[in-house]
């Protein structure tokens, strides 16, 4: 094996590691209005000062069994899982595409996943993420040659924001009340802007499919679910988003191929 087959999985999985942790910080803080980047690192709980050695992604988390050293209060799983998260997608992006392209579907996947982790734990897609997600999804189509061009990412940013804000504004108008956030149709305006626009149906049908078995689950576990039950969109747009981004990188036909053939790849 190569460097370029073994090397790039194993970067890409290490900050996936590093970017997953920041990440879990920013899902509890930045709806609390408290800063990430300021200060040193503490518990949630006691607020006492974290070292290096309780810093290590996943390692901390089993060493101290899940708990903290100062006061003992639990460390929510939650932040051993999203590291665990931003390790598998730096992998994944690694193997399916090692090089700078796989470096950047891994950006675009941990991009996803700070908004996944912010929508499910405060139904909240900041506008400063989601302008992020564009911007570095044009800017990928502008400075380099990776898949979709620049038109399709453009088009896909067009029909992915202009066609879920008027999904919303009808459920609004015909239901009088709210079905969408406002960050949904941003969000995906902006997954437009990575895949292009014909493969936004694919990231819906992906993200419905995903919606369907989680409304599923909860009914087989004796939840309630109704009309008022909400579900972070959000998350189900950042699993079909990346998802699809995996099976266009490993479909040398693209950007040629359409959503059927896409479709035909992944069965």
């Amino acid at each position: 094996m190569t460097i370029e087959v073994w090397g790039w999985p194993l970067l890409l999985g290490v900050l996936g590691l590093v970017f997953g942790s920041f990440i879990a910080t920013l899902a509890i803080r930045w709806p609390q209005e408290r800063s990430v980047s300021q200060g040193r690192s503490e518990c949630d709980s006691c607020g006492k000062a974290l070292t290096a050695r309780e810093l290590v992604p996943v390692l901390s988390y089993v060493l101290q069994r899940g708990r903290c050293r100062g006061c003992g209060a639990v460390i929510r799983p939650s932040h051993l899982v999203t590291e665990l998260l931003g390790m598998v997608i730096g992998v994944g992006a690694g193997l399916v595409a090692p090089g700078l392209e796989g470096a950047a579907g891994a950006v675009f996947g941990w991009l996803l996943l700070a908004l996944a982790a912010l929508d499910l734990a405060a139904f909240w897609l900041p506008n400063l993420l989601t302008g992020t997600l564009a911007l570095a999804g044009f800017a990928v189509g502008l400075l380099t040659d990776f898949p979709p061009g620049l038109n399709d990412r453009l088009l896909g940013w067009a029909l992915g924001f202009g066609g879920l804000w008027l999904v919303a504004t009808l459920y609004r108008a015909v239901r009088k009340r709210h079905g969408l956030g406002g960050g949904d149709p941003k969000m995906l305006g902006a997954i437009g802007l990575w895949l292009g626009w014909n493969m936004l149906p694919i990231v819906l049908l992906v993200a419905c499919l995903t919606g369907l078995a989680v409304v599923a689950a909860l009914l087989l576990a004796g939840r309630r679910v109704d009309a008022a039950t909400r579900l972070p969109f959000g998350v189900l747009l950042a699993i079909g988003g990346f998802a699809v981004w995996l099976v266009i990188a490993t479909t040398p036909s693209y950007p040629a191929g359409t959503v059927i053939t896409l479709v035909s790849v992944s069965q």
